[in-house]
């Protein structure tokens, strides 16, 4: 399988703007890329690309005054698998943990366990360890909040996610892992495209989408507690400990998002 993938922002901006933008698709995935998503500016910048503490391509940039445009387009091979199933990946006791995975047990800024671990552990406590109890939280989380970008907040936490019971993919995603961390599960945030591929129309205007992976069974595992159904043509783009380590764009200035655009789609 083929799959289209890509995005335009547009920027007004009053000012000389620097920036750091991570749009393109995570280093994972390079080899099954058609060719380089290079990311593309009008006007066109000098564009300097690193690598986060995550391993995450970011690009670093000056965004001129006036209205500004960055984005990337790529054709990407998938193997048109959906998300892999493991029922029986076993859980681990946190000593038996590698050290790298330590870090994704801890509490972060939008995953607060210091205050939902009493409460993980009262919904959750008599779930089998592993696999079903990850589902059991995707599960929780699912019914327990109301998707709609109406409730868009870009400061909601995942205790304000679980008390206002609603919020965007973010917020599903914050929730299921700051639950998974209480449980001594660790739990990461990821960030993507989602397709709609084998989904029945009508499609909803495509997005950037959440999701999380879970270590469990000597490998990290993909849970999508927004979604919870099988998708296919998962791409990523960026991982940390959650939204705050992988924002899209980061401005260091004044300005305003005016235009934007995200496509995924299989390619005939």
């Amino acid at each position: 399988m083929r799959v289209h993938v890509g995005c335009d922002l547009t920027f007004d901006f009053p000012q000389s703007t620097p920036m750091i933008a991570c749009l393109n698709v995570h280093f994972s995935r390079f080899s099954d890329l058609e060719r380089p998503d290079y990311l593309a500016t009008n006007p066109p910048v000098p564009v300097e690309g690193y690598r986060d503490s995550f391993g995450n391509w970011c690009s670093r940039l000056v965004a001129p005054v006036g209205r500004f445009t960055l984005g990337t387009d790529a054709v990407i091979r998938d193997n048109g698998a959906s998300d892999p199933v493991d029922l029986n990946a076993l859980q681990h006791e946190v000593q038996h943990l590698p050290a790298d995975t330590l870090q994704f047990l801890l509490g972060s800024r939008y995953c607060e366990t210091d205050v939902l671990s009493e409460e993980a552990w009262r919904l959750f406590k008599h779930t089998p360890l592993g696999w079903p109890r990850v589902q059991a939280v995707c599960d929780f989380v699912h019914s327990h909040l109301a998707f709609g970008y109406e409730h868009a907040r870009p400061t909601r936490t995942a205790a304000q996610a679980y008390a206002e019971r609603c919020g965007v993919c973010r917020d599903f995603a914050h929730l299921a892992i700051a639950f998974c961390r209480c449980l001594n599960i660790p739990a990461r945030y990821c960030t993507g495209y989602v397709s709609d591929i084998g989904i029945p129309p009508p499609h909803a205007p495509m997005d950037f989408a959440a999701w999380m992976e879970v270590y469990l069974g000597g490998r990290w595992h993909t849970f999508d507690p927004r979604n919870n159904s099988v998708r296919f043509g998962r791409i990523l783009i960026a991982q940390g400990r959650d939204a705050a380590d992988v924002p899209l764009t980061q401005i260091f200035g004044p300005g305003t998002l005016s235009g934007f655009r995200v496509w995924t789609e299989e390619v005939k």
